[in-house]
């Protein structure tokens, strides 16, 4: 996509399938360059007004989402969106709740859960999933 994000920008991922998707830490100023055109917030309580298309997932820091049905959805529609338009993912930190949410991601994508963590902290950041039941979480993520 020619107006995507710069697959060397900061937090920016490329997906097994080619896709790039960006993940964040709210607490982080939002790095120069293109605004993202959509955005799916991971937080315990409703995120800050942005102005483009967003989502809110209840998901309250080193926990699990609230709605495992909704985050799945969620999750599907990130990919879905990220062939066509500036996804972002983020939640405070930038590193459990958005490394969790990216390792489900990249299952969608076609990495074997198995693999999903290890691969997001190879790709995205070494410190992404933090807790034991993330990581529980994604090996039982199923598309």
């Amino acid at each position: 996509m020619a107006d995507g994000w710069e697959a060397d920008g900061a937090g920016v991922v490329r997906l097994p399938s080619g896709r790039l998707i960006r993940g964040r830490g709210l607490r982080r100023p939002l790095a120069g360059g293109p605004v993202p055109s959509f955005g799916l917030y991971l937080l315990g309580k409703p995120p800050p007004a942005v102005d483009w298309a967003s989502r809110w997932l209840r998901w309250p820091d080193f926990r699990l989402p609230a709605d495992r049905a909704d985050a799945a959805d969620a999750f599907r529609d990130l990919l879905e969106r990220s062939g066509s338009e500036r996804v972002e993912v983020a939640c405070a930190g930038g590193q459990g709740r958005t490394g969790t949410a990216l390792a489900c991601v990249v299952i969608l994508d076609g990495v074997p859960a198995a693999d999903a963590v290890a691969w997001v902290r190879d790709h995205y950041s070494p410190h992404a999933v933090e807790t034991p039941w993330q990581r529980r979480y994604v090996t039982r993520f199923s598309p």
